[in-house]
């Protein structure tokens, strides 16, 4: 088998790349001094743009490859909605059709668990619990490559849905709560928001289940499997990271409406400027939001293996995350 994994500079993709390295993997991205360091290791690197139509040179670079894991996308909690599309839409299209003219039989897409989140307590979601409204251009970009991916049933579609990804090497989720505590005190509200986290070598695990299995057409929730509330994810990071943690107690409804005008401010803006805060941000501080994985174990045979103390001893090892050079 050899596999095609987009986004490998990223942070799950070059784990996933890793993972693969004996097997046969192809890694792309558009980050060619990333790629170079890939290529150190002897992983197979091409730079593409993904946003464009892939060209016959580029695919002639790629050369034959039986599967894709599609990990690339644009993941963040703001920015504009045409950004959002040619990155996780259009280039989704754009891998679907090189996918189908190479006759590859296995097309494992990494969507998100954000596509559920509503502003509500909810627990033990399951795949087909999505809300009317998604919370915000990425949530329904993702959705929108989702249903682009399964209506493509040549390529032996699964889609992955993991639940907040941490671990070595992670950028995003556990140095952005960092750099938000180093900046002064975090909101806290009455009821604390719960979720479960999901360590980015479970989350390997199970796309490599997929690549296995002959499981087609279908949705995956992937996560830790324990919802743990935000503040005791948060003071976790901080207490391994030295970095001081203080709450500012605050009524959510005011504090909601407040950020949505600033938000709403921010898109008139020239560079539509990420304000400090999201309303979903806030909303992940105060809602319950945990997914059901009982699916993944009963298709894939999948669970997780990996406690939260467990993978924040594995996170911040050799140091980097604590610097927050990642």
């Amino acid at each position: 088998m050899v596999v095609l994994v987009t986004g490998a500079t990223g942070f799950l993709g070059s784990h996933v790349a890793m993972a693969l390295k004996s097997e046969g993997v192809v890694a792309t991205g558009r980050n060619k001094r990333a790629l170079a360091r890939l290529a150190t290791y002897g992983l197979r690197a091409v730079p593409i743009d993904l946003r464009a139509p892939i060209a016959q040179a580029d695919r002639d670079r790629i050369g034959p490859v039986t599967a894709i894991v599609h990990c690339a996308g644009l993941s963040s909690p703001w920015g504009s909605p045409a950004a959002f599309h040619q990155a996780n839409v259009a280039a989704t299209h754009h891998l679907l059709d090189m996918a189908s003219d190479m006759g590859v039989c296995r097309f494992v897409y990494i969507s998100t668990a954000s596509v559920y989140f509503r502003f509500a307590d909810q627990d033990g979601l399951q795949e087909d619990q999505l809300p009317p409204r998604f919370v915000n251009a990425y949530a329904q970009t993702k959705r929108q490559a989702e249903l682009a991916v399964l209506a493509r049933a040549e390529v032996g579609p699964v889609v992955i849905r993991p639940r907040g990804i941490y671990g070595a090497g992670d950028n995003a989720l556990l140095p952005r709560l960092m750099r938000v505590a180093r900046r002064g005190p975090l909101p806290r509200f009455a009821e604390d928001g719960a979720t479960d986290i999901t360590h980015v070598d479970d989350v390997v695990a199970a796309i490599l289940a997929a690549l296995r299995s002959d499981v087609t057409g279908e949705v995956l929730n992937i996560s830790g499997g324990v919802g743990l509330p935000l503040p005791q994810i948060i003071a976790a990071a901080c207490t391994a990271t030295n970095v001081p943690l203080r709450w500012r107690h605050l009524p959510f409804g005011p504090t909601l409406a407040a950020t949505r005008m600033v938000e709403a401010a921010a898109r008139i803006l020239p560079g539509r400027p990420e304000p400090p805060v999201t309303a979903y941000a806030l909303g992940l501080l105060r809602y319950r939001q945990t997914i059901d994985i009982s699916k993944a174990a009963r298709l894939l045979g999948w669970t997780p293996q990996i406690s939260f103390e467990e993978g924040l001893d594995r996170s911040f090892a050799d140091g980097k995350m604590r610097e927050g050079v990642l």
